[in-house]
């Protein structure tokens, strides 16, 4: 297994699956264990011809060598650098009927953290992701991981930072939600959270500064239980903001959920 350096490896069926099938970076080779010829394996060879992508039985040694870690599952693709979406065109989209909302997520440097809260995003409908400039290359692969391939299915935009990212929202004719554990924050199914959406999640480090909440239409925070002076950490309130807008947008009554589409197949 020859490979260039300048490429990034991403590891496992889901990741080199969903990096096939999203088209967000170019795929340039696909190694598959010899001993693999499961439904995810044939999938990915399905769709490596499709693509015109070369696809390489290797052995499960040769696999190892090249791993970074032991979860590999005897699939690894050697992809290029993120194709980013411009923010002009995922506020158009989003801007359009029917359309998901935007997310945002400001602050978020885990990468695990931010694999898992695309996840959510990306299952609860998001349309796009925008982020501020960084270069997550060297963490692509975990990121992959984490988000089981979400963040190499949906499109990713750049901004400078939450400001940047509400005035052209706004200017595109999108709504600004911000979630925050701020006093006069709403509980999100008292928030109105349809039509054309940015929702704006900070990192549980920093949140998002107080002269940025008050110039957005709506903050909402996750209602607790019983006292408890810790924020939530990320994964966890955007998961919870992101299906409650999904609930909503879907025009379903509290208390009921769209049928579960689940996990694809595999």
């Amino acid at each position: 297994m020859e490979v260039d350096p300048r490429n990034t490896l991403l590891e496992g069926a889901i990741s080199a699956e969903a990096a096939l099938a999203g088209g967000r970076r170019e795929v340039h080779r696909v190694w598959l264990d010899r001993e693999r010829d499961d439904g995810p394996a044939r999938r990915i060879r399905k769709l490596a011809r499709a693509q015109g992508v070369r696809w390489t039985p290797a052995s499960r040694a040769a696999l190892d060598a090249h791993a970074q870690g032991g979860t590999h599952g005897g699939v690894i693709a050697e992809v290029g650098d993120r194709l980013w979406t411009p923010l002009d065109e995922a506020l158009a989209a989003a801007a359009a009927p029917g359309a998901g909302f935007l997310a945002m997520l400001d602050g978020v440097e885990d990468p695990f953290n931010f694999g898992q809260s695309v996840r959510s995003l990306y299952a609860a409908g998001a349309a796009g992701v925008v982020v501020r400039p960084r270069n997550w290359t060297s963490a692509a692969a975990v990121v992959a991981r984490a988000s089981a391939g979400a963040t190499e299915r949906i499109g990713i935009s750049v901004a400078a930072g939450p400001d940047e990212a509400r005035d052209a929202a706004r200017a595109a004719g999108l709504r600004v939600a911000a979630a925050a554990g701020v006093a006069d924050a709403v509980a999100p199914h008292e928030a109105d959270l349809t039509g054309p959406l940015l929702l704006v999640i900070g990192g549980e480090r920093r949140g998002l500064r107080r002269s940025f909440l008050q110039t957005v239409d709506a903050v909402v925070a996750v209602p607790y239980a019983r006292p408890f002076p810790a924020a939530l950490g990320t994964v966890a309130a955007a998961s919870v903001v992101a299906f409650e807008a999904a609930r909503q947008r879907a025009g379903l009554p509290m208390g009921s959920q769209a049928d579960p589409a689940g996990p694809e197949g595999g």
